[in-house]
């Protein structure tokens, strides 16, 4: 689709981030688990130190998608990195292009920013996904195994 506009977020756009937030979580069966609200939202993209940035898909002035991402850096590159955090596009308006338009647009502020790498997780479920990322020529780090720590996790490690 050519008519499809892809713009950083503004902080007008916080009802709508947090109402894709929503929707992502909930295609995600995670819906239970979101506890953003629009006031965290605006401090996490808008506040005195922005943790994210997230771009907006509109087609007709209509959002059909988001990117979240942030800047990380690769030690062994000596080189600024993009992780996406997320990619959601409406249910509806999948299989127009518009999640590749997403990737194309962070592609170039990657380029821009002379980013050594982009990464991203998908869901193992997510068999259209996966599909799509290879389709790009993305490639899973199977040998990579992701771990988190969350909540009161994070208090008794900080907090011996």
């Amino acid at each position: 689709m050519t008519d499809i506009q892809i713009q950083p977020a503004t902080e007008d756009d916080v009802p709508l981030i947090l109402q894709l937030i929503q929707a992502l979580a909930d295609y995600e069966r995670l819906g239970h688990e979101v506890v953003a609200t629009e006031s965290t939202v605006r401090e996490s993209f808008f506040g005195p130190t922005p943790h994210a940035k997230a771009l907006i898909a509109r087609i007709g002035g209509n959002p059909v998608g988001f990117a979240i991402w942030f800047s990380t850096y690769s030690t062994f590159l000596s080189k600024p990195g993009i992780y996406l955090e997320d990619l959601f596009v409406l249910p509806d308006w999948r299989g127009k292009g518009i999640g590749r338009a997403l990737l194309r647009h962070l592609a170039r502020i990657a380029v821009e920013r002379g980013c050594g790498r982009i990464e991203w997780s998908v869901l193992d479920w997510n068999e259209t996904a996966i599909r799509f990322y290879r389709s790009i020529s993305a490639r899973a780090m199977d040998e990579w195994t992701v771990y988190r720590l969350t909540g009161d996790a994070i208090t008794r490690l900080a907090n011996p």
